[in-house]
């Protein structure tokens, strides 16, 4: 019975010293338990937009949320932002402001049709930009030129019919463009010699036109082959006929009945001599209706001092012409003319 009486008070006991260790501990177990339940990824942390689901490693996804604009909220530990799936149908400038270190940034199928050209201002770190599934119809010069680190640009499915190169810029790092599933007739000249790395090209599904204006994209598809697979399908057709060609198969012969562009030194002497040219000319011409202007009124006076000075004379029934050639025997000012008043 003493060793039953000696055994009760022993869990008492060791509860009593396992609350005094929780108590005098520096970290509770509760606070750490409760610390790692909320991550710092979590919606609503400060770290990531209020409506998106983030988590560790900077990604913020905000798809399919029905958004009609980019959430407020974005921070600079953001590397990846996607809003694909919304209703964001423009973006204002700076819309993507405080996120300095974005890399990537998904905008498909949006319904997009509206970019302000300084919407990407900031994002010079970004390296892959999907605008594809919206509904853009023209890019304004310089949408694209803030994003110099960019290798991946997406604008397939809209509805560009033509694509300048003062809105693509120069992108030193581009790898990749899709613009398959446009309106696409021709791309302007110039706007592949502004990327020099770019090797991966896109560009089915567009009504491209055989002729001179696809000389360009000819010579860049000779240096930089599709896949078979693609090639077959990147057709253009004939105008005024039913005709579809492979712009794999032009050859540089078959422009040869094209006119060759001017080359950047021949643009400048043609933009420098132009003008000056015209400068000259106009100014000989003032020169010379100034000169004729001054020869004709010295004669007139010359031929009024000698009207003033002849004799008069009895009026002629056939009167010659004045010898001289000062008037003619209608001219008011003349002396027959006055002789017959």
């Amino acid at each position: 019975m003493r060793g039953l009486s000696w055994s009760r008070p022993r869990p008492l006991l060791l509860l009593l010293l396992l609350l005094l260790s929780l108590l005098l501990s520096p970290w509770p177990v509760w606070a750490q338990v409760s610390a790692t339940a909320s991550p710092s990824g979590s919606p609503g942390a400060p770290d990531c937009p209020e409506v998106c689901t983030c988590v560790p490693g900077g990604l913020a996804s905000c798809s399919a949320l029905s958004l009609p604009a980019v959430p407020a909220g974005l921070s600079l530990r953001l590397r990846a932002l996607l809003l694909d799936h919304n209703r964001v149908r423009a973006l204002p400038p700076g819309a993507f402001a405080g996120a300095g270190a974005l890399q990537r940034l998904d905008l498909r199928e949006n319904g997009l049709h509206s970019v302000h050209v300084r919407a990407f201002w900031g994002l010079g770190a970004l390296q892959l930009l999907d605008l594809s599934a919206n509904q853009l119809e023209a890019l304004a010069p310089g949408t694209f030129a803030p994003l110099r680190a960019l290798r991946n640009l997406s604008l397939a499915g809209n509805r560009l019919a033509r694509l300048e190169p003062a809105a693509l810029g120069a992108l030193p790092l581009l790898r990749s463009l899709s613009l398959q599933d446009n309106e696409l007739a021709a791309l302007a000249p110039g706007l592949l010699g502004r990327l020099p790395a770019l090797d991966a090209l896109h560009l089915r599904g567009n009504p491209w036109g055989c002729g001179c204006a696809l000389r360009p994209l000819c010579a860049w598809l000779r240096r930089h082959p599709l896949p078979a697979s693609e090639a077959e399908t990147v057709l253009c057709v004939w105008p005024g006929r039913l005709t579809l060609s492979p712009l794999t198969a032009f050859s540089d012969a078959a422009f040869s009945h094209c006119a060759q562009p001017l080359a950047l030194r021949d643009l400048a002497v043609v933009y420098t001599l132009g003008p000056a040219s015209f400068l000259v000319s106009l100014a000989s011409c003032l020169a010379l209706g100034s000169g004729l202007t001054a020869c004709r009124a010295r004669r007139r006076r010359l031929c009024l001092r000698t009207a003033a000075l002849r004799p008069p004379r009895p009026p002629d029934p056939n009167p010659d012409p004045d010898p001289h050639g000062c008037a003619s025997p209608a001219d008011p000012g003349s002396p027959a003319a006055a002789a017959q008043a």
